[in-house]
């Protein structure tokens, strides 16, 4: 019993996934609590340069804190964007993963409709490289 309501409070209730480059991710997870309140966790996923493993970085945000982080992380990135860098093209990495994703669905639907065997026959490091976006 003890063990089921651990297992229920670290469960994510909702989760959201970003690739930032081939080797770091963020997770964005909606946990709930002991009370049946709800939280958020920031993870970073980096990947070690030598192979092995994931390095990981966690931020706890709780909702009486949720309004000043969001209009705090929009007051920094905007300063950034028209103080520091207004003449940088920071729609450049959206249009690089949409492209990259675009790929991604012909080759796999060029993939589904070949009749060739020698494609599924590919290892597991092979599947974990083409799901990281090549930057």
């Amino acid at each position: 019993m003890e063990n089921e309501r651990n297992q229920r409070r670290f469960e994510s209730v909702y989760s959201k996934k970003v690739r930032a480059g081939k080797r770091r991710t963020y997770f964005f997870d909606v946990r709930r609590t002991k009370g049946d309140d709800f939280y958020l966790t920031l993870t970073e996923s980096t990947r070690r340069f030598n192979g092995e493993g994931y390095e990981r970085h966690k931020i706890f945000l709780y909702k009486e804190d949720f309004n000043r982080f969001v209009s705090s992380l929009e007051e920094v990135v905007n300063y950034i964007k028209t103080e520091l860098m207004p003449d940088y093209d920071y729609d450049e990495y959206t249009r690089r993963h949409e492209e990259w994703e675009a790929k991604r669905a012909e080759e796999a639907e060029n993939e589904a409709n070949s009749d060739s065997s020698t494609s599924n026959d590919k290892d597991e490091e092979e599947i974990e490289e083409e799901d990281d976006m090549s930057w």
